[in-house]
């Protein structure tokens, strides 16, 4: 199936719900005030608000992780930078002391030929010459190590530099994200606190509709083909990934969260396969990105499904043309429809590994979305 045929299958889950009538009780004037939007409207901004939340929560995600790369980068060119310093002082105070001895020596020193000369035996002064010159070269290596030491002292002076202001780049960015999902999210609050307990349940239900909708035209374009009655088998790995993931069923979506109290999207699916054995990347469009693709009609359980153009939503397929995920703020983990927003497409975290042989499907939750957990 064409990549523009699964999209026009899932995206726009709400559009034919939105072209629907939606029935909402009566109001006290004849005439809505000009300055009310209808429930599609108004539906239509909070998934696109919720989208740029999601957006920035994800470059957010993505900024704390090279932040935290970099700190730890900071911390290693310190250290080694303190130990370069502390070799270049030893460096230092060797060629200090062979200064002296030469010039104690040299106070007292003859030429070779009359020392060889005036020696009881030859032999012996030519050994003391040899000895001399093992000085003069362990003198020489001193001074060229201890020049040595201080280029690296001054090259891992200027690299920790370096690396202090790409952390302080990092640590602005992480903030403008930060702000970008708090502004996001109290636009948010701003609308939702406008509209009336019917219009939030009149938002639930055309939410509801354009979700069974598109799931409806994905099952029939045949783009999640067919793998029998008991569906595909995962890997060892992916069963404990989806075990893991369906126990979360009913935590909070915190943005930024890593569990184990509450998740964001990305932060759920990376903690569901490192408990299952299998470190991934943190953020969606990581995953996205550095993760095997797989078909849709090749899915399988603990494969991730990723959404929208810029891959700013991940979820984890459990079978039964179904995913558990952390949605979005307001809501809990729950189990959707894996139409529940316009998939971009899937990724394998374990490629290479076998299907598990009698496999037996974990029970799966019922797929939720009250109207108190769709939009706020």
């Amino acid at each position: 199936m064409s990549g523009l045929l699964l999209r026009w299958a899932c995206a726009g889950s709400v559009v034919s719900a939105l072209v629907a009538p939606l029935s909402l009780p009566p109001v006290a004037h004849a005439v809505p005030a000009p300055e009310k939007r209808s429930v599609a409207a108004l539906l239509m901004d909070l998934q696109r608000l919720y989208r740029e939340a999601e957006e920035s929560t994800e470059t957010y995600n993505a900024t704390e992780e090279k932040l935290t790369a970099q700190r730890r980068r900071v911390a290693d060119l310190n250290r080694r930078l303190a130990a370069a310093r502390a070799a270049t002082r030893d460096g230092r105070s060797a060629a200090g002391r062979f200064a002296r001895q030469q010039y104690q020596n040299s106070s007292m020193e003859i030429s070779s030929y009359v020392r060889l000369l005036l020696a009881r035996s030859p032999r012996g002064a030519l050994d003391q010459r040899h000895v001399l010159r093992r000085a003069a070269a362990d003198r020489a290596a001193a001074v060229a190590r201890l020049e040595r030491g201080e280029r690296r002292a001054e090259a891992l002076a200027a690299a920790a530099r370096r690396a202090l202001g790409a952390q302080e780049s990092l640590a602005r960015r992480r903030q403008e994200a930060r702000d970008g999902v708090r502004a996001r999210l109290r636009e948010v609050e701003e609308v939702l606190a406008s509209l009336t307990a019917a219009e939030l349940e009149a938002l639930a239900r055309a939410e509801r509709r354009g979700t069974a909708g598109a799931q409806r035209r994905l099952v029939t374009s045949g783009a999640l083909g067919t793998a029998g009655p008991g569906g595909r088998a995962p890997s060892a790995k992916g069963a404990r990934a989806v075990r893991y993931a369906l126990k979360q069923v009913g935590k909070p979506y915190a943005w930024g969260a890593e569990g184990p109290s509450s998740f964001d999207c990305s932060g759920l699916t990376q903690r569901a396969w490192d408990v299952g054995g299998r470190d991934i990347p943190r953020t969606s469009q990581q995953q996205w990105a550095l993760l095997p693709r797989v078909p849709l009609s090749k899915l399988r359980p603990g494969d991730l499904v990723v959404y929208y153009p810029t891959a700013t939503h991940v979820a984890l397929y459990v079978g039964e043309g179904k995913v558990v995920h952390a949605p979005r703020p307001g809501t809990r983990v729950r189990v959707s429809p894996i139409a529940t927003n316009p998939v971009l497409g899937a990724v394998r975290p374990d490629p290479k590994a076998r299907p598990v042989p009698d496999y037996h499907p974990p029970k799966l939750p019922e797929a939720t979305g009250r109207a108190a957990d769709v939009v706020l």
